[in-house]
């Protein structure tokens, strides 16, 4: 059993699990402060039912994305030793902060919100609880810094073991966080919208919960939505041209583009062919690329060839390119997935403009339902686009893969097949009891008939 192998599948299995808690976290703190906000200022009691409603799915959400967290920082000591040896003087600082500030920021504000509302006026609690998503998306930006250093290394220099940090502020201000988190924080801003949508569509196809603050929830959490994701993209535009300066050997893969092309076409749909390196059943756009990666229709895209022969002139002989195959799908998983989620909030955005109920369309509420899962899947192919593209380095440049993990005299591959057959069913059956603690509140919400006549 090859130690490293599994331990990239579990770093990646738990990794994703634990991800899918953390955008929602990150982006319905937001909507429930603004909502919050709302109450504040109209006096509206519903704007308050529905932070109350919409607070338990929070905090189920919340809970299970710390309990799934706590494991992140092991895996690295157990089966990243020679990884952590190597970037401990940097990830030291980030996560020292992040734990010390944004963490217990968030979770001691989370515990005066919960227990506030009788206590504190309708003012302070509102700032409580923008101080609850302040820490929220200040713990991930503090992360999102330790992981640009895997992105992008800068402010460091090399010691006998591995980095030594030579400026917390260019480790703090790396331009790749720049376009990192904002493009996180408006993936939350979508995930929250989608949920909130999908929960709202499922009690209303089960007639519970009441009516005005499903038709206020739903109102806002379309345009919450189409700010997210309309920022996303525009944000993931920009960050696409980052990278092909910053990896081109992520973009020329995740383009497929096996050869340097002027002007470059874009791949619609493709089979890539790594052994013969070509492209099967290829659908293209022309020069669609040359726009999207420089500016102009003119310009000139490195292709694999070019990146790999670059890459070995500077590091010498060796693989430079990641899989093509799963990080060119993961790409456009994630690209098409946000069209179609764009495609769906206008569409909710027209009947709510024109005033036609959701309810006179149950095709449209059992597609909301499962349009849930849209904004998992546009994150967590991210995701691996962002950490499979790197490869083969664990950090850009600076260290392999192969090279951060534990050796197998120190943690054996039954040793870690173990505990990625233990920790993988932890997971998986905390977000099974998550999605059942939703829906088991949900189904108490009072039926249509009871909430209007309370």
């Amino acid at each position: 059993m090859d130690p490293l192998a599994l331990a990239r599948w579990q770093f990646a299995i738990l990794t994703i699990i634990h991800f899918f808690f953390v955008p929602l976290t990150l982006g319905l703190t937001i909507f429930l402060a603004i909502l919050e906000t709302a109450y504040v200022r109209t006096g509206k009691e519903v704007y308050k039912d529905a932070v109350k409603f919409w607070s338990r799915v929070f905090l189920i959400n919340f809970a299970l994305g710390v309990v799934s967290g706590i494991v992140q920082e092991f895996q690295f000591g157990l089966n990243w030793s020679e990884y952590a040896r190597f970037m401990g003087d940097i990830f030291g600082a980030p996560l020292a902060v992040e734990a010390l500030l944004a963490f217990y920021l968030e979770s001691t504000f989370i515990g005066v919100w919960i227990f506030g509302w009788d206590k504190l006026s309708p003012k302070v609690h509102a700032a409580v609880l923008w101080l609850t998503a302040i820490g929220s998306n200040l713990s991930a930006i503090w992360i999102l810094i330790a992981n640009s250093f895997m992105q992008r290394p800068t402010g460091y220099t090399m010691g006998e073991k591995g980095v030594i940090m030579t400026s917390f502020k260019e480790v703090a201000t790396n331009t790749n966080v720049l376009y990192q988190f904002p493009h996180v924080f408006f993936a939350g801003m979508s995930t929250a919208a989608f949920v909130v949508l999908g929960l709202s569509a499922y009690l209303y196809l089960i007639k519970r919960g009441d009516k005005d603050v499903l038709n206020l929830s739903v109102r806002w959490a379309t345009i919450y939505g189409l700010i997210g994701v309309i920022l996303v993209g525009t944000v993931g535009h920009y960050q696409g041209q980052f990278l092909v300066e910053e990896q081109p050997s992520k973009m020329a893969a995740a383009e497929a583009l096996w050869h340097s092309a002027q002007p470059a076409p874009f791949s619609f749909f493709a089979i890539p062919d790594e052994k013969n390196q070509t492209n099967h059943l290829n659908i293209e756009v022309p020069v669609l690329l040359s726009y999207l990666a420089h500016g102009d229709f003119t310009s000139k895209v490195e292709g694999i060839d070019e990146v790999q022969q670059k890459m070995e002139a500077k590091y010498g002989p060796g693989d430079y390119i990641p899989p093509v195959g799963v990080t060119y799908w993961s790409f456009r998983l994630m690209v098409y997935t946000g069209t179609l989620m764009l495609l769906i909030l206008l569409y909710v955005w027209y009947l709510n403009w024109k005033g036609i109920a959701l309810e006179s369309k149950p095709w449209l509420l059992k597609s909301l339902v499962w349009s849930i899962l849209l904004p998992y899947i546009a994150v967590t192919t991210g995701w691996m686009m962002a950490e499979i593209g790197r490869q083969p380095w664990v950090v850009y440049g600076l260290l392999r893969t192969e090279d951060g993990v534990s050796p197998a005299s120190v943690v054996s591959g039954g040793e870690v097949l173990f505990s990625l057959l233990s920790l993988g069913v932890v997971y998986i059956i905390l977000t099974y009891l998550g999605v059942r603690l939703v829906v088991k509140y949900l189904h108490k919400a009072p039926t249509h008939a009871s909430a209007s006549a309370d």
